[in-house]
């Protein structure tokens, strides 16, 4: 498995020239969002497109990963959610699962000591415990290494899946009913919220989907309610500051009402 790249210097993505920072593609007038939260499609496609292994579309696309981070600390999102492996990918043959799991414990094994000197804070978000005790030890320790940083939040979604989660946060509120502790009648948005595995956090402004593929696939449901979702028609291993300014460009150019009627002469944000 080759090295990976240090993650401040920008990586160019397969089949195409140098990238350029994220400076250079600034995105529209507007407001930049607090979340964006990204579906990284089309691994398993670039690979095949390419005659390759589908852990080598894998493998770039953990260098769109560092490029998208970079993207975000050049243009100020606070707060990056990455779907890196949903809850239906352990139907995914035996072989490729061992293939995902080797390359985020080698990513883990180097990355964090880097994403903390640049200010990155990492959370996982899902049901670690199908990892095992080992990657679970990585995992916690990831989170307690870069728990003091505040320059960028960086949500990794592992054996994440949404129904599976609103499903939890209902069952503990039954229980806690059950036993007293709380009231139906003080069950509530916020205190239903509370329950989430990404309790606390923001609700991502902007949902990003590469590979022209046009769905949420059971992403972050509930917090999605009003994002604004962007399709873009790139495979993820060729994703790039350019794309990511290219979404945060759609992004200002909408108004978010939030169900409400707009007050003249607001502006858009």
């Amino acid at each position: 498995m080759s090295h990976p790249t240090p993650l401040l210097r920008t990586a160019e993505p397969s089949g195409a020239g140098p990238a350029a920072p994220a400076a250079a593609f600034a995105p529209h007038d507007g407001a930049v969002p607090v979340h964006v939260a990204i579906i990284m499609d089309g691994n398993g496609r670039w690979a095949a497109a390419r005659g390759l292994p589908r852990i080598a579309g894998h493998r770039a696309g953990a260098e769109a990963v560092r490029r998208t981070i970079r993207a975000c600390l050049d243009t100020g999102v606070a707060w990056l959610t990455v779907y890196a492996f949903s809850s239906e990918n352990w139907r995914r043959p035996a072989t490729e699962i061992s293939d995902l799991t080797g390359l985020l414990r080698h990513y883990l094994r180097q990355e964090v000591a880097e994403l903390s000197r640049v200010g990155v804070r990492m959370r996982f978000i899902g049901d670690r415990a199908r990892f095992g005790a080992a990657m679970g030890s990585q995992i916690a320790l990831a989170e307690e290494r870069t728990a003091a940083n505040t320059r960028l939040n960086l949500n990794i979604a592992l054996s994440y899946g949404a129904r599976d989660e609103i499903v939890a946060a209902a069952r503990k509120l039954a229980q806690a009913a059950m036993e007293g502790r709380i009231s139906p009648e003080a069950i509530d948005e916020a205190a239903f919220a509370a329950q989430l595995t990404a309790a606390g956090q923001p609700d991502p402004d902007l949902i990003i989907r590469t590979s022209g593929e046009q769905r949420l696939s059971n992403f972050l449901l509930w917090q999605s309610a009003y994002a604004e979702l962007v399709f873009l028609d790139v495979l993820w291993p060729d994703f790039d500051a350019a794309h990511f300014c290219q979404a945060l460009g759609a992004f200002a150019g909408r108004e978010r009402r939030f169900g409400a009627r707009p007050d003249a002469g607001a502006g858009r944000g």
